[in-house]
């Protein structure tokens, strides 16, 4: 497990997925002998948040750390989508073009394997486009549905398509073989990013929201019940009567009459008569058609 106190360079040069990484965090090269937490700090990257992904990346580390910082997490997941669809899947298309092309002019398979990617493109970018809205759902099927047909293209180009005329060891035969390396790789690279949002920001968006939630709960004032005394003044109050009034019906003093209708006032947090007597109403300490 990699902690905020290794050194940067050390993650970059061990782990393979590590650039892809940094880069989608907005971090660049040259960090010297710096720790993640430094590069992460001078960046205003969330390190622990950097960190649940690398870890999730590199060791399959689930655990959700319990300060997470879900906007960090979001705008590390909307460079995803840009590295996807205005560099990654342009290129793979351009390579594949150059690889498939040169095949024997007379067969349609070259022309069937574009279509099935750009088809797979275009499911991307709805799926992307459906994320950057804020809407992270999770669809059923949906991210298998996507793979899918990555796994398909590859098979065409295996199954079906030409040998070309070529020598074996050509540059056409070259390239060939690394689109399908780029196609393999960009196929683990999206299972992964999905993986990401079902299992990591999910979970903290879930958290996020229970935890404003129970916030908002807990700010909302807490109404203070009546003593049986307090809801006999209150009763007289809302008749109408005067402090010396409630004091002679009830049998008190006025100095507990006055500090009988304070109590009211703070546990109710309602000052005028007219609230006292929708709250009487409402809790049925009085009858609405004995009110003059």
């Amino acid at each position: 497990m990699y902690k905020a106190s290794d050194k940067i360079c050390e993650l970059m040069s061990h782990e393979e997925d590590a650039i892809q990484i940094i880069s989608r965090f907005g971090l660049e090269m040259g960090v010297g002998e710096q720790t993640i937490e430094q590069v992460c700090a001078s960046h205003g990257v969330h390190t622990p948040t950097f960190l649940a992904i690398v870890n999730y990346k590199v060791f399959k580390q689930r655990a959700l750390p319990a300060d997470i910082d879900v906007p960090t997490l979001q705008r590390y997941l909307h460079n995803a989508h840009t590295y996807f669809l205005d560099f990654r899947l342009p290129r793979l298309r351009r390579s594949l073009i150059e690889a498939i092309i040169p095949a024997d002019p007379s067969t349609k398979i070259p022309g069937l394997i574009l279509r099935c990617y750009d088809e797979f493109v275009e499911e991307i970018r709805t799926h992307i486009e459906h994320e950057n809205a804020g809407m992270f759902e999770k669809h059923e099927h949906d991210d298998e549905r996507i793979t899918s047909k990555l796994t398909e293209i590859k098979n065409l180009i295996i199954k079906y398509y030409p040998s070309p005329s070529a020598p074996n060891q050509s540059p056409i035969t070259y390239l060939l073989i690394s689109v399908m390396s780029d196609l393999w790789h960009t196929e683990q690279d999206f299972a992964d990013h999905c993986a990401i949002e079902d299992d990591i920001l999910r979970p903290a968006l879930d958290k996020c929201r229970k935890s404003k939630f129970e916030r908002q709960k807990n700010i909302l004032p807490e109404v203070e019940e009546l003593s049986e005394r307090e809801k006999d003044v209150l009763i007289q109050v809302v008749r109408g009567l005067s402090n010396k009034e409630i004091a002679e019906v009830l049998c008190i003093s006025m100095h507990t009459v006055v500090s009988h209708r304070k109590h009211i006032t703070r546990k109710l947090n309602i000052h005028s008569t007219a609230g006292l007597t929708v709250y009487a109403i409402v809790n049925k300490l009085v009858d609405l058609n004995s009110l003059e």
